[in-house]
């Protein structure tokens, strides 16, 4: 069958579903083709942002700030975001600009309650049967990654997590991370795939030779060509985009004729 060309019942191969997700600049799921490392953020991709784990570290790093720097909550949340804006975490804004030690914060910021992340065997389903290997590429610290990783029921089917730790405390989007992510794991980016929710962090893995799909928020798919367009979701480094991990990486897999397990009931 041709590319592009229709099956018998109206279908093109490759192509997302309704459910699924929808593409950027890539139409066709078979981009996956030859993809040998997967690559996961954590924080609002391995579980969806409804979920509000996430809020709760952006408050305790928030509260973090002002404690250290002497500032009221309003004026270190203005400071909070213009670190997150300049140096792509907070993190780095104090180390840069106040000398602040990582442990401290890492330890406070993630000092978090994982009991709204919920079990996601769908996802660990999905994720286990993608061929080769996968990571888990995080600006959080590796103890933040492993509890919500565990809490999703998905951490086994992983080989390794790199963290903001393993980065040398240079965390996404900065290339410097990146590489230090292909020398430690041996990946070739022109066989891999990154999933993210920030757009800027799927800039650098595109020029690589990575693809790369865009997770957002659940429902919003649907204004995609409105809303999003603003904030980077349909930048040309932006392949796939979904709000649903599990049903898009099923479509990966049936795009590629992996075929699902023997059920053995």
């Amino acid at each position: 069958m041709s590319e592009g060309e229709k099956s018998p019942d109206g279908a093109v191969p490759g192509a997302i579903g309704e459910h699924e997700g929808t593409h950027a600049h890539q139409p066709d799921l078979r981009a996956f083709k030859g993809v040998e490392a997967w690559v996961f953020d954590l924080d609002n991709t391995l579980y969806p942002s409804s979920t509000d784990l996430f809020s709760q570290i952006d408050v305790r790093i928030s509260d973090y700030v002002a404690r250290e720097l002497g500032l009221s909550q309003e004026d270190a949340r203005i400071k909070q975001k213009a670190f997150y804006r300049d140096y792509g975490t907070t993190l780095r804004g104090l180390m840069m600009e106040h000398g602040i030690k990582p442990d401290g914060f890492l330890e406070y910021v993630h000092d978090i309650d994982y009991t709204p992340v919920d079990p996601n065997p769908a996802l660990g389903a999905a994720i286990a049967r993608l061929p080769g290997r996968k990571f888990i590429f995080t600006n959080g610290d590796r103890p933040h990654a492993e509890r919500t990783a565990e809490r999703l029921g998905i951490s086994e089917h992983f080989d390794d997590i790199f963290d903001i730790v393993a980065a040398g405390l240079m965390p996404k989007p900065n290339l410097d991370a990146y590489k230090l992510f292909i020398e430690r794991t041996g990946v070739s980016p022109a066989r891999a795939a990154m999933f993210e929710d920030l757009s800027r962090n799927l800039s650098v893995p595109h020029r690589l030779g990575m693809r790369t799909t865009l997770l957002v928020p659940d429902g919003t798919r649907a204004v995609f060509r409105d809303e999003w367009e603003l904030e980077g979701q349909n930048a040309p480094h932006v392949d796939f985009v979904t709000d649903n991990l599990a049903g898009f990486l099923n479509a990966v897999l049936g795009a590629l004729d992996i075929p699902s397990p023997i059920r053995r009931d």
